[in-house]
């Protein structure tokens, strides 16, 4: 949104009509343009709180969708969603099957009785649970999934670990290709796509879905990050470089072009 924001700057500044003074859900409208376009924080797209952030350990309903969106977006024309790399914080996994919230699994609690499920598998649920409700007869607009963001740019060491994202140019379509948890994410989300796509037309509703994959492309950026620059300066504080955000004006302006051409190919 910030990306886009920037871009309309050239031609339009929008009113700020938000209904909250969390900058993670802002709404901005371009008056003149008959356009409004909002921005609602939910990294798991499904309900997801910790309970205690000393342990870093989240609860995560991958059977719920986020009310944060849920309820804002019956009456939007167009929805962006996306979701990967949350996933790999450490999380208890909860299902209501039967009317009964229990847990199903976790992503390395290393509590005993509790099975440890894949990355694959929370992403998935999640996925589908959102897909499920924006095929559904709540929204009748164009759902665009976007691909994941690589967070393969780390060298040197892994993002705990000394890591950084010091080039200072993209890399050759030949250099580097999506690898190990990124392609793995990847095919979550492209499998999932394809079987909501699938089961939207079979139902006849509607709601109209389309990719945005743009983990190939980003993926041979990795000249594109803030690094050390990427927080603000502090004295005496120890902070992670910052390989995983992109900077602005940077790559992640190439998203809004793609966006572009996908509206602009859309008979709606």
């Amino acid at each position: 949104m910030q990306s886009l924001m920037c871009l309309l700057s050239k031609v339009a500044y929008p009113k700020d009509v938000s209904t909250t003074t969390n900058p993670e859900f802002r709404t901005m409208r371009y008056e003149a343009y008959n356009f409004t376009m909002a921005i609602f924080w939910s990294p798991f797209l499904v309900r997801g709180h910790q309970p205690d952030p000393r342990r870093h350990m989240w609860d995560i309903y991958l059977d719920e969708p986020d009310a944060a969106w849920r309820d804002a977006v019956s009456g939007f024309d167009r929805v962006v969603l996306s979701a990967a790399t949350w996933f790999t914080r450490p999380a208890m996994f909860y299902e209501a099957g039967g009317g009964r919230v229990r847990v199903v699994g976790c992503h390395y609690c290393l509590v005993p009785g509790v099975p440890d499920r894949t990355l694959r598998y929370s992403l998935r649920m999640a996925l589908r649970s959102a897909l499920r409700v924006l095929t559904g007869p709540r929204f009748n607009g164009t759902v665009i999934l976007r691909t994941l963001s690589p967070t393969s740019h780390f060298e040197g060491g892994e993002w705990d670990r000394g890591g950084d994202c010091r080039r200072t140019r993209p890399f050759a379509a030949n250099e580097t290709r999506v690898a190990g948890l990124d392609l793995d994410l990847h095919a979550v989300q492209v499998e999932e796509f394809s079987r909501a796509r699938a089961e939207a037309e079979a139902s006849g509703g509607g709601t109209r879905l389309a990719l945005m994959d743009t983990t190939a492309a980003m993926v041979l950026r990795p000249d594109g990050h803030p690094s050390r620059y990427g927080h603000w300066p502090h004295e005496n504080v120890t902070l992670y470089n910052d390989c995983v955000h992109w900077c602005l004006p940077g790559p992640i302006d190439a998203w809004n072009d793609m966006l572009l051409q996908m509206l602009l190919a859309d008979p709606s």
